[in-house]
């Protein structure tokens, strides 16, 4: 066979596809785990940066959650420098329990890369991550079993300010075998295949399977193409909410009408309310907190306030909402 193997051919367009416009001299940075799609996303980035110019780099975060997990870390670094990126970090982090162990990891995870970047500066970084159309997949299926509205149903983002994720139009089969023709060794964490593990893990390992019996292999390609549907959706009607938000006048910051409230369609009035609470610094908002301050705007029977994430109450006061520390109520 001439060329490189499909698989590596993939993941090295992708993430040239993903970087197409970069300056020479951009920094890329790639968030490795030393998993195959992580890993394969290293060694692609590290052949496009070569060809086009970029300063290339892998930050490795050792979550400290496992006995083993320097060692993991130390060899994530070791296989990155394999795959051809010579610039590493691994930045050892402390995890809390707020909001449960998955997302606190991942709050954690993203401090530690975004503090890294900043520290090492450069011509307008980049953070690459190895997210494949397989987890985009998972992850609308976790959004519809919490009954999730359309910007948690639209997944994960191809980009989010310097975050870009090259591998959404790629299986995580696609960076496996990258990895094998490569001769790189990927770790595999035991977590994500262990059947009492956390609900992601149980959801590949057992919910995904019998979906692709039941519907077919398409299932996951036709998950992350409703996603991608919904992005647009979801970005269209945020924009509106904004516009909307901008119109609204206010006798105070955070005062509004609640009878220009009323008016406007649910769908742009339920996220002004997130956007509104969320701007005042309450959040983040869940469906319940946005239902409960859309009755004081649209079914008013004389509730109280609602309490809010951060410290913060939303209320009705003289047909208006307000949003603000109890601290700051008004005097009636």
């Amino acid at each position: 066979m001439t060329g490189p193997h499909p698989s590596v051919a993939a993941v090295r367009n992708a993430v040239r596809q993903a970087l197409d416009g970069c300056d020479i001299g951009t920094r890329v940075w790639v968030a490795c785990s030393g998993g195959p799609d992580s890993l394969a996303l290293a060694a692609a980035t590290g052949y496009v940066g070569r060809k086009e110019g970029y300063l290339t780099g892998a930050i490795i975060v050792d979550h400290g959650l496992q006995a083993d997990s320097a060692a993991v870390a130390e060899r994530a670094a070791a296989e990155v420098r394999r795959a051809g990126i010579h610039t590493v970090f691994v930045e050892k982090v402390v995890v809390g329990r707020e909001g449960g162990l998955e997302a606190a990891a991942r709050n954690a995870r993203y401090l530690a890369l975004n503090n890294r970047i900043d520290a090492e500066g450069g011509l307008n970084p980049h953070l690459l991550t190895g997210h494949t159309m397989d987890d985009q997949a998972e992850t609308v299926l976790l959004a519809l079993a919490r009954g999730s509205g359309a910007r948690a149903l639209s997944g994960i983002p191809a980009r989010r300010g310097r975050i870009v994720r090259p591998l959404l139009s790629l299986r995580r089969k696609d960076t496996v075998a990258a990895c094998q023709a490569l001769g790189l060794d990927p770790w595999h964490d035991p977590t994500n295949s262990h059947p009492e593990g956390p609900k992601r893990s149980q959801l590949r390992t057992k919910v995904m399977p019998a979906l692709v019996d039941v519907l077919g292999p398409g299932v996951v390609s036709g998950l992350a193409r409703s996603a991608a549907l919904l992005q647009a959706d979801a970005d269209e009607l945020d924009r509106q909410a904004r516009s909307a938000m901008g119109a609204a006048p206010s006798q105070n910051d955070d005062e509004w009408r609640c009878d220009m409230l009323a008016a406007l369609p649910d769908a742009i009035r339920s996220r002004m309310i997130k956007m509104l609470a969320e701007n005042r610094g309450a959040g983040p908002l869940t469906a319940a907190h946005v239902v409960a301050v859309d009755q004081l705007i649209t079914d008013f029977r004389g509730q109280g306030a609602v309490s809010l994430p951060g410290g913060y109450e939303a209320r009705r006061e003289y047909g208006r909402l307000v949003i603000a520390s109890p601290s700051n109520r008004s005097k009636e």
